[in-house]
Parts: C-alpha cells; sequence; structure tokens
C-alpha cells in the first residue's frame, strides 16, 4: 500500500514517484544562489551544507523537481524559498533562459552529472539573493563563499553527483573564473 497521498496538485506519492522515475526523465530547476555589488558583479556564491541519506555531509545547489502544471519561474521561487528562507529575496531573472541544461543518468559515467535514482534533466540558473537567507527544509547551512574559494578542488570535492562541474559552469558563465 502506498503512502498517504499528497493532496497538494502536482504532487506523486512515493510509489507514483519511484514508478515515473523508472520510466521517465524528470524535469528539476537548480539554482545557484549568489551575491552582487552595485555594478552585478558577483561577489559570494551560497552553497548549502546537507546530510544525504548515508549521512555523509555535502555541499549542493539549490535544487528540486517542477510539479505538473507549475511554471518554470515557480518552481524556481518555490524551492529557493524552501531551501534559503521566506526573506532571501531572489531577483529570479526576466529571461528564464538556463546558463545550462544538467543531464542526470543513474549510471555513472555518461554524463558528468550522476543521480542513482532517476533520469532527471535540469534547468540551471544563478540567481542573486539580496534577502537574509536562512536554510530551512534539510539543509544544515548555507555558506557563503568567495568566487576564487567556490572554484577551489576542495570546495568543489565535497559536491556530490556533478554539482561542482555544475558550478563551475555557473562561476564561468558569470564571468569570475575560467
Amino acid at each position: 500500500m502506498s503512502d498517504m497521498t499528497e493532496t497538494t496538485p502536482g504532487w506523486l506519492t512515493s510509489d507514483e514517484l519511484e514508478m515515473a522515475r523508472a520510466r521517465m526523465p524528470i524535469l528539476y530547476v537548480e539554482a545557484v544562489p549568489v551575491r552582487v555589488d552595485d555594478s552585478g558583479e558577483v561577489t559570494s556564491i551560497g552553497l548549502l551544507l546537507r546530510i544525504g541519506p548515508d549521512g555523509t555531509v555535502s555541499r549542493t545547489l539549490v535544487s528540486g523537481r517542477v510539479l505538473h502544471h507549475e511554471r518554470v519561474r515557480d518552481a524556481l521561487l518555490r524551492h529557493l524559498e524552501k531551501d534559503l528562507g521566506p526573506v532571501a529575496l531572489p531577483r529570479v531573472p526576466a529571461s528564464l533562459q538556463p546558463f545550462t541544461v544538467a543531464e542526470y543518468f543513474p549510471t555513472a559515467g555518461i554524463t558528468p552529472y550522476h543521480d542513482p535514482r532517476q533520469h532527471a534533466v535540469s534547468l540551471a540558473y544563478v540567481v542573486p539573493v539580496t534577502g537574509d537567507c536562512r536554510p530551512r527544509q534539510d539543509a544544515l547551512d548555507l555558506v557563503w563563499f568567495s568566487p576564487q574559494e567556490a572554484a577551489s578542488e576542495v570546495v568543489l570535492s565535497e559536491m556530490p553527483g556533478g554539482h561542482g562541474v555544475l558550478l563551475k559552469q555557473a562561476l564561468a558563465h558569470v564571468g569570475v573564473v575560467s
């Protein structure tokens, strides 16, 4: 018997989600939260600290599924609020052109992105935030790094599943490291 059915439109039960993940790619959004100066240059990158199901601690990005009948913009805002808190004040770009599309596979090595649960396609964005970020849900903390610190091998090695590759692409996209 399945878990209790969620009454929020667009949500799947655990069994339904598992069945869907086994049969089709799932659409996600990912966000790299940044702080910018008055000229729009990125000064800090925010990375979440999480404990995985296996007990390992890692750094990660804001990430989550797009629900059925949900606009990408709304999904992005929902996940930013869920992970960074209600007063993070994200500035989602007027154009929703992602800086990249990341394709995660359950089989490691097909792309730099790996998710053992599923085949997922993720639209990735750099999103400036101006408010007070207080991580919620399963995030332990949000740590702000300079672009150079965020691009360091030490930080990138703490980001599983290809999130380090995605972060490097985000930094190159905004022109702060090559």
